[in-house]
Formats: structure tokens, C-alpha cells, sequence
């Protein structure tokens, strides 16, 4: 088994041409969108403001923005646009936040989490996800039928594997 580690996963991400990623993240954030419309009711004012996304551990940045009309995850190489917050952390964190398998207040103030900008806009993203009847990732892996339930599968075991390593 290989161990990933920051490096590694940079070199492992860097030959994924960032329009194929894009369209990956096109589809899942419209199938995320299409089937839970509530969150758009529970970010309230904050539905228009746009989030920086940034995997301190990645070569690239996600622009989240959630306008319910036409709501956008834009990949990039570099924070090049504008952005109300920013939220960074090690790509695996911000995974694992996103499932809710980690707890934000605590990344937070153990300072593997940072949040910049409007926090009330963060906190308010936060709750929008967490009522969800399922999670971002399985929304997103729905997007892509039973191919994407499998690689969901196959990418939770490599964790569980990678973890076990670990230790």
C-alpha cells in the first residue's frame, strides 16, 4: 500500500487538467443543488456570497458559490477571484469536515482550520450542510450513478487502509 502524504498527493493531482475537474465538480454540485434545495433556504442572506475553499495541502483553490439560480464550484490553480470567506485546511480535513466526520469548532481551535472573511457566512454554510439528509460526498458520488457509489467505496476503504497505516 502507498502512503500519501501532502507531496504525494500534489504530484498525484497536479497531471488532472483542471477543466476535466471541473466538469467532475460541475455535476456535483448541480446534483448536490437539485436535491437539496433547503440549503439554500438555510444559508438565507448568505446564499449569494462566495466561499474560497483552499487545501493548504493541494495545488489548487474551489470557489463555492451558492447562489440558488446557479450555484458554482470552480476549481483554480490560484485565488485569483474575489471571495467573502475563506476557509483552509489540509484537503483531508476539509474531506472530513464536508462528511461531517470532524468536528469544525474543534479543527478551529486547534488551529488546523482557518477561517477568514465573514464567519457568520461559514457557520451559516455549516448548518446548511449539516441538515442534510446525507452528506456533500454522498450527494456527489450519486451524481455519477454506480460508478461513483463504487469509487465512493473504494476511496473510503484507501482511508481506512491509509489510517491503519498510520498508526
Amino acid at each position: 500500500m502507498i502512503r500519501t502524504t501532502p507531496t504525494l498527493r500534489k504530484l498525484l493531482i497536479r497531471p488532472v487538467p483542471i477543466s476535466a475537474l471541473q466538469l467532475i465538480l460541475r455535476k456535483c454540485i448541480h446534483t448536490v443543488a437539485r436535491n437539496n434545495p433547503r440549503i439554500f433556504a438555510r444559508l438565507g442572506t448568505h446564499a449569494q456570497k462566495c466561499f474560497l475553499i483552499a487545501p493548504t495541502d493541494m495545488p489548487f483553490v474551489l470557489f463555492l458559490r451558492a447562489d440558488p439560480q446557479k450555484p458554482e464550484l470552480l476549481v483554480r490553480r490560484a485565488t485569483s477571484e474575489p471571495w467573502d470567506a475563506k476557509i483552509s485546511g489540509s484537503f483531508m480535513n476539509l474531506l472530513k469536515l464536508v462528511e461531517a466526520r470532524m468536528d469544525g469548532d474543534a479543527l478551529f481551535f486547534s488551529r488546523e482550520l482557518v477561517i477568514e472573511g465573514d464567519t457568520e457566512a461559514v457557520v451559516a454554510l455549516r448548518n446548511a450542510l449539516d441538515d442534510m439528509d446525507s452528506t456533500v460526498i454522498d450527494e456527489a458520488a450519486k451524481a455519477f450513478g454506480r460508478p461513483g457509489a463504487i469509487g465512493l467505496k473504494f476511496a473510503r476503504k484507501l482511508e481506512e487502509l491509509h489510517h491503519e497505516f498510520a498508526k
